[in-house]
């Protein structure tokens, strides 16, 4: 089988295709035949020794892949083969990874997505979907009517965001660097859009957006000095959820601006967060993989694809999303 691995961090270009003997799958562990696999920035910073989990070398890579089961392991239900599934990032990075022909991955982390879905749309779901959930609905708490502001809102969580905040009857105000995005995450489904670079007060045109109200919801992806900016704009009770580093300095605790929300009766409070929070515990997981099902299901979800390469350009892929000019989600199809 064709496997990527890299056998040392650093740029795209560490990345190899490999040839291996087909791998038979453990007790509790499935053999994926994989069809599509969708990229995550994640996986550009393991690639690189700057992930929260440090690559064990020669090493796998990937989080979400789509396809059909062609074996099991011990302790597995047989019926699952010939089975289309799509995987859940429910393991760790530096044990299992799905780019390649096959993976090896736990039998837990497969989940069922509706069947009118392309396998591109099938390896499109997990990630995005599950991250936002879990910020918007379990921890955000969204009520109708709310105001949630969705920072580097191009990403395929950013899309995922816009889509979920609409499903549950919320407002969606998207940021993004530059005005070439703007009528794309309209297009998305954001209610208004914010572009930094031409903002010179951001928090500002968040709160004459809110009618002085603020956004009970800040779901952030770039953090650094701008989280000052943002926490400005927060509504009475609001929930601000760092859940990426995109800004190249260091974070800052907003608590001069907490203080301040606070004298005017608005105190919010901050949390640092991954999906891994939703992932990691068996019933909030089923929970999240019911809702992201049902609301595909219905269509008030539905993937979006920015573009697709094939395996053999998996250099060329990741390259593209060092870029972070995709609006959706990046695949690679096998």
């Amino acid at each position: 089988m064709k496997i990527v691995r890299f056998h040392e961090t650093g740029d795209a270009q560490v990345l190899r295709i490999d040839e291996l003997p087909l791998p038979e799958p453990g007790p509790g562990e499935v053999r994926l035949r994989v069809k599509a696999i969708g990229l995550n920035r994640a996986e550009v910073m393991f690639r690189e020794g700057q992930y929260f989990l440090a690559p064990d070398l020669p090493s796998k890579i990937g989080y979400e892949a789509s396809g059909i089961v062609e074996a099991v392991g011990p302790g597995v239900d047989a019926g699952l083969v010939g089975q289309v599934r799509s995987t859940v990032p429910a393991f760790p990075l530096n044990r299992y990874g799905v780019y390649g022909e096959v993976a090896i991955v736990p039998a837990a982390a497969l989940a069922a997505y509706p069947e009118r879905l392309s396998f591109e749309e099938g390896t499109s779901i997990w990630m995005q979907y599950i991250t936002a959930y879990g910020a918007i609905v379990h921890n955000g708490r969204i009520a109708r009517g709310d105001y949630v502001v969705l920072t580097a809102a191009t990403s395929s969580v950013g899309i995922a965001a816009i889509q979920i905040v609409k499903a549950e009857g919320g407002i969606a105000i998207a940021t993004t660097r530059t005005a070439d995005k703007r009528d794309e995450l309209l297009a998305a489904g954001a209610d208004h859009v914010i572009v930094t670079n031409e903002e010179s007060d951001v928090a500002g045109r968040i709160m004459a957006i809110t009618h002085g109200v603020g956004a009970k919801i800040i779901f952030d992806a770039v953090a650094g000095a701008g989280l000052l900016e943002l926490a400005k704009a927060t509504a009475r009770d609001a929930l601000i959820m760092v859940y990426g580093t995109l800004a190249p300095e260091p974070t800052p605790f907003p608590v001069f601006e907490a203080w301040a929300q606070g004298a005017q009766g608005k105190p919010f409070r901050m949390m640092g967060y991954t999906m891994f929070a939703i992932t990691g515990d068996a019933e909030t997981l089923r929970q999240a993989e019911r809702y992201v099902y049902e609301k595909l299901d219905s269509g008030q979800l539905k993937p979006r694809i920015d573009r697709t390469f094939p395996l053999a350009d998996i250099v060329q892929a990741h390259r593209y999303m060092e870029q972070g000019q995709q609006v959706g989600k990046i695949v690679v199809t096998v």
